[in-house]
């Protein structure tokens, strides 16, 4: 996975075609980029990035954006409500408590 200004690429590589190929994804528009090597895929990664923020801005369009920030989240009520507990005893929010107990478990809890 790459990142850049908040998007993310998931790249392949095809064997056959040699060619490194992706798509940025979470965007209902298609970008896609491609290159003979990491150094020329991240590359076009970052260009097709760009030039899809440039082309939006000229249609005069809000770009896609990933992901909004907001979860909707479906879990079983005794869950629920231990997590509810567990986050009112901490003295925090239930949403603050969810959102670094999601850090720990993906080993963020430094990096955001």
């Amino acid at each position: 996975m790459m990142m850049y200004k908040g998007y993310t690429g998931k790249a392949e590589y095809d064997d056959e075609a040699e060619i490194f190929y992706g798509e940025v994804i979470g965007l209902r528009d298609v970008v896609t980029f491609r290159g003979t090597s990491v150094k020329e895929m991240q590359k076009s990664f970052k260009d097709s990035i760009d030039d899809y923020l440039a082309f939006c801005k000229r249609m005069n369009k809000a770009p896609d954006v990933p992901v909004s920030g907001k979860l909707i989240l479906r879990i079983p009520p005794e869950l629920h409500s231990y997590a509810a507990v567990t986050a009112k005893s901490e003295g925090v929010s239930l949403n603050s408590w969810v959102a670094e107990a999601v850090k720990d478990k993906l080993y963020l809890k430094d990096r955001i």
